[in-house]
């Protein structure tokens, strides 16, 4: 404005155009820079203290501007935040709060008649005394604070129907608790207060996974919900036990863990007896108040219970059921071992396959499932306080002596590294010698690394099961591994045995200055100590050489969590983006808010993962299996249960149907058994469907967001094979979202006809006519003058393992004009029509280089593998359009990881499924398990417009219908800019523009509105 006045002046005072001229320049740039003040190529304005000044974009956009720091996410009351520890005695739905906390935080409760003596009491304590109040609301809006009231029971005296009370946290109220990063809906759970002493909160170590907390100083947050609604919302939506089951792959995601494991597991094993007052105190422990079973067996003491007995109490009375437990797979025991009859346990132990976290077909599992989050919650309840106080008394302890190996063994591990390392050196002179056997595809000396990496490997593995065997069944460390507590026989073997082969980037440690990986080496030495072979144990503990090599190795583990947890986050934050406002809406049809399906019916069964059975609605065998143990009468005929199915699976889909089907005709089931069988199964059907107003898109953004955290970043090959490089883990993750033009590594298999595809000789001619063949790969040498010719020498070598002829290379050359060809022999010599500069002359000979005998353009190297007795070639590189004019392949069987190219191939919904099969693949490789409905709804989402879009800006998260959702999510300012410009109107029906206008979000129970008649007649 002042430069504006100065320019108005100057003008009328008819100053000289050169200075009017720059007092225009100088108010372009304050008028752009009061817009933006990060314009590239222009200085930053800047305070006088000389910090840039921050301008209408700055204010706006990034984490910290005006739409993501105060308007999507803001800072609030009432909440607070300490360091969390143990305490196995509380509740799991409990969460110890400090005093001090409870005093600060309050609760508004109104004063009624009920409650007016109680309330009178808290204000005469006052905000100093635990439990008190803080503030008082008169009914007239006058907030009166008891810091400065002197007699306070005047005050109480006076409280009235009405006045509202700001009390202090007690003992059952509802609080929510967090732990940041919340990468999923478990990530906030509502808990029920229990004030104790000390400064930090307390919370039950079984609720730590869905958390992934632990107690080596991690922080968090707790928040109080100041409204009957918000209470309401919490109890009925959020409480622990109705979080027992991960909507990931329903499967409990709560249940024993470490001690508790180790502990049911002693309490259950068959030699475990209780005395009468024990079992009696025990049982009262867990809660149990029925009348007590007979004792089972006697002890000189008298009679005695058993584990199993104590176990059996807390079952329901008509639970049947059978598993293989952990212990029965690790010690070769016989499988099937737990079996439960009518709520006792009969044979086995109880370990982490039966009541252990994130165990799905557990028996914790199918009671959550068969009789409801609360009985599921009670019996985890009552079981892990009793094995608790179990494993207190028996006491259980893992020392240095547990890892002590007899010297036999010892000098086994000794004689089989050194064993190995003879291996080595034989291999490495098979090397030098050049008689080193070869693998296809790869170099000698690729060859000889992965043969060694091989023969280290199996050598560690070996130390490791010598030091393991020779430990027995009562040892800690080989009950804790075995349970499934904690740790693996691969700790075991790297504490006792020998640590292995330190890798870098997956692969050894190699040279580094000087032919040597560390200046205490011989040059040129090959012996694997040099290379990070690592001889030494945990309990020896290693060489200073070996330990340098194992920080080395250690070190890439850190870095690589740190850019992982960064990546993942990110693309969890473009897939919350993309699928927040997608929800199930009454029909069953899956919708974004401006009613444009994504899909006609959720997960194509419309089932809620978090409600069903490990992904299915109902696991059929089970319930089979289960009512045979009750069933008596004759096998029902074929017929019968064709009938009886037939009645009852009319609304299920074809995989339940046909699995119900077949579980009832592998059963010896009556008629009966059948009906009731098929009975249970609908009703379990019909309660596992998903509700409408589900939040579908969020659950699936972190159902897939969740898990990349843990996947691994790095690129390793196939099993020591470098057949083709093929990038897995959080990489291929993001490729895929992302709708990548062209992936890193694109791959092709491809399936031959019924000619090709069992002789050899036939599949290597069409993987020659597949193979994209240039020129520069037919020459032995070529050689230019640089302005006349170009001379190119053939091979004959090579012209035969490509099966090409000299006449083939005159013919893809031939059209070119701007030279003509002589032939002698295999000497080409291309005369240039034009005498030509010497770039022109490179330019033509590159051209030549690179133009295309035969083959496939972009298909770079093929490999043939026999698959089930039949050759399939796989590729490096993909162009599907072309591999499919190629005589010999099997048109129905050519795959490609490409999804893009598929889409412009073979359409939309052949690109839909390779996506779905891409995803699931890159997870089921690294070990997570998503379940199936949430890598569709992606793919749909993806895909619904009928062309590939990506899940970041610039696909879904830009062409949202509402600004302020593009607007808060990325390039904040040139949407609103444009936006702007269109005139657009903002609906407010999405997720995130309502959160901006703080308004009730159109999710969940604020999906419906609620109506009410109000009766006409006065």
């Amino acid at each position: 404005i002042r430069v504006n006045q100065r320019l108005k002046e100057s003008k009328e005072a008819g100053t000289p155009p050169l200075i009017v001229q720059d007092l225009v320049d100088l108010l372009q740039y304050h008028s752009t820079t009061y817009f933006d003040n990060e314009v590239s190529g222009i200085p930053q304005a800047h305070h006088r203290s000389g910090r840039p000044l921050k301008t209408l974009t700055q204010r706006l956009k990034g984490k910290e501007g005006r739409f993501r720091g105060s308007l999507s996410g803001k800072r609030v009351d009432f909440s607070s935040r300490t360091v969390i520890s143990p305490d196995p005695n509380l509740d799991l739905s409990e969460v110890g709060v400090p005093e001090q906390v409870a005093m600060k935080l309050t609760i508004p409760e109104i004063v009624t008649e009920w409650n007016v003596e109680r309330m009178r009491k808290l204000v005469i304590n006052g905000p100093e005394k635990f439990p008190g109040v803080n503030y008082i609301v008169r009914p007239d809006g006058v907030k009166i604070r008891l810091d400065f009231v002197e007699d306070r029971s005047t005050i109480a005296e006076t409280l009235e129907n009405g006045y509202l009370i700001e009390r202090h946290l007690a003992d059952g109220d509802i609080v929510m608790f967090n732990r940041q990063p919340s990468l999923h809906q478990m990530s906030i759970m509502a808990h029920y207060v229990r004030v104790l002493p000390g400064k930090t909160f307390r919370l039950h170590p079984s609720v730590c996974p869905p958390y992934n907390a632990d107690f080596d100083g991690d922080e968090m947050n707790l928040h109080v919900p100041q409204s009957e609604e918000a209470r309401a919302e919490a109890i009925l939506l959020m409480r622990v036990q109705d979080q027992l089951i991960s909507p990931r792959y329903g499967g409990p995601i709560i249940g024993a863990l470490r001690d508790f494991v180790t502990g049911a597991y002693l309490l259950t094993k068959d030699d475990t007896t209780l005395s009468v007052q024990e079992f009696s105190n025990y049982a009262m422990l867990g809660g149990y108040n029925g009348p007590l079973p007979k004792p089972a067996t006697k002890t000189k003491e008298g009679p005695a219970y058993t584990g199993k007995q104590l176990f059996s109490l807390f079952l329901p009375k008509d639970f049947n059921y059978v598993l293989t437990s952990k212990w029965a797979k690790g010690t070769k025991g016989s499988p099937k071992d737990v079996v439960i009859k009518n709520g006792e346990l009969i044979s086995g132990v109880i370990d982490k396959t039966s009541i252990g976290a994130e165990e799905p077909e557990s028996v914790l599992h199918r009671i959550t499932k068969d009789y409801g989050n609360a009985v599921g919650k009670n019996f985890l309840n009552s079981i892990l306080i009793m094995v608790k106080q179990f494993i207190t008394h028996y006491g259980f302890s893992y020392g240095y002596g547990d890892l002590e190996v007899p010297e036999k063994e010892r000098q086994q591990i000794l004689t089989d590294i050194q064993g190995t390392y003879d291996v080595v050196s034989d291999l490495t002179d098979q090397y030098k010698k050049g008689t080193l056997k070869l693998t296809r595809g790869m170099k000698a000396e690729e060859a000889l690394e992965a043969y060694i990496v091989n023969e280290l490997g199996k050598a560690r593995d070996k130390a490791g099961s010598t030091a393991n065997d020779s430990l027995d069944n009562s040892n800690a460390g080989k009950i804790m591994a075995t349970t499934g507590a904690r740790g693996s026989s691969l700790n075991v073997g790297q504490m006792a045995g020998a640590l292995g082969q330190q890798s870098r980037r997956g692969n050894r440690l190699h040279d580094g200055y000087n032919n040597r990986a560390l200046p205490h080496y011989q040059e040129h030495d090959n012996n694997p100590d040099a290379h990070g072979f690592v001889k030494s144990n945990y309990r020896e503990g290693l060489s200073a050489l070996e330990f340098f090599f194992h920080a080395m190795g250690g070190r890439e583990g850190l870095v690589d969590t740190a850019v992982r947890t960064q990546q993942s986050g990110y693309m969890q934050r473009r897939l919350i983006n993309a699928l927040e406002h997608i929800r199930l809406e009454y029909d069953g049809t899956v919708r974004d808010p401006h009613g444009h399906i994504v899909q006609f019916l959720y997960g194509e069964d419309g089932i809620d993962v978090a409600k069903s059975d490990h992904g299915e609605a109902f696991n059929a065998s089970r319930l089979a299996e289960s009512q045979t143990i009750v069933d008596s009468g004759k096998k029902a005929t074929k017929d019968e249960i064709d009938t009886l199915a037939k009645k009852y699976t009319k609304t299920f889909n074809p995989r339940l149907t046909s699995l119900v089907i077949d579980a009832l005709h592998a059963s010896n089931l009556s008629k009966e058994g059948v009906e009731a069988v098929c009975k249970k199964g609908l009703s379990l059907y019909n309660n596992a469907q998903v509700e409408p107003g589900q939040a579908v898109g969020i659950i699936t953004a972190q159902s897939i967001g969740e898990p990349g955290t843990q996947m691994t970043l790095r690129t390793f090959h196939f099993a020591g094979i470098k057949e083709r490089n093929v990038t897995l883990g959080l990489p291929r993750l993001i490729e895929l979202v992302d709708a990548r033009k062209k992936p890193v590594t694109p791959t092709m298999d491809i399936y031959l006809d019924e000619e090709s595809k069992k002789s050899r000789e036939k599949a290597i001619e069409v993987a020659r006519n597949v193979l994209q063949t240039k020129v520069s790969a037919l020459i032995s040498s070529s050689e230019t003058d640089y302005s006349t010719e170009i001379k190119l020498v053939l091979s004959e070598n090579r012209l035969r393992e490509r099966g090409c002829s000299i006449a083939e290379v005159e013919a893809a050359l031939g059209s070119n004009k701007k030279f003509k060809i002589e032939t002698t022999g295999e000497l080409l010599t291309l005369k240039l029509v034009e005498e030509s500069d010497t770039a022109t002359a490179i330019a033509i000979r590159n051209k030549v280089l690179n133009t295309t005998v035969k083959g496939v353009p972009d298909i770079e190297r093929v490999t043939l593998v026999q698959k089930d007795d039949e050759w399939v070639i796989q590729t490096t590189g993909s162009n599907i359009a072309k591999v499919l004019e190629v005589k010999g392949i099997d048109k129905r069987n050519v795959r490609t990881n490409n999804v893009f190219e598929i889409a412009g191939t073979l359409g939309i919904e052949a690109a839909r499924n390779a996506l779905i099969n891409e995803l699931n693949h890159t997870l089921e490789d690294q070990g997570l398990e998503v379940d199936n409905r949430y890598i569709m709804l992606v793919s749909d989402l993806m895909c619904s417009r009928g062309y590939m879009q990506q899940i970041g800006r610039h696909g879904i998260a830009g062409t949202k219908d509402s600004v302020l959702a593009r607007a808060a999510f990325e390039i904040t300012v040139p949407t609103i800019a444009h936006a702007a410009l269109g005139g657009e109107i903002e609906q407010l029906k999405g997720i995130t523009e309502n959160v901006i206008v703080g308004s009730n979000i159109p999710i969940g129970s604020g999906t419906v509105d609620l109506y009410m008649q109000v009766s006409k007649k006065k």
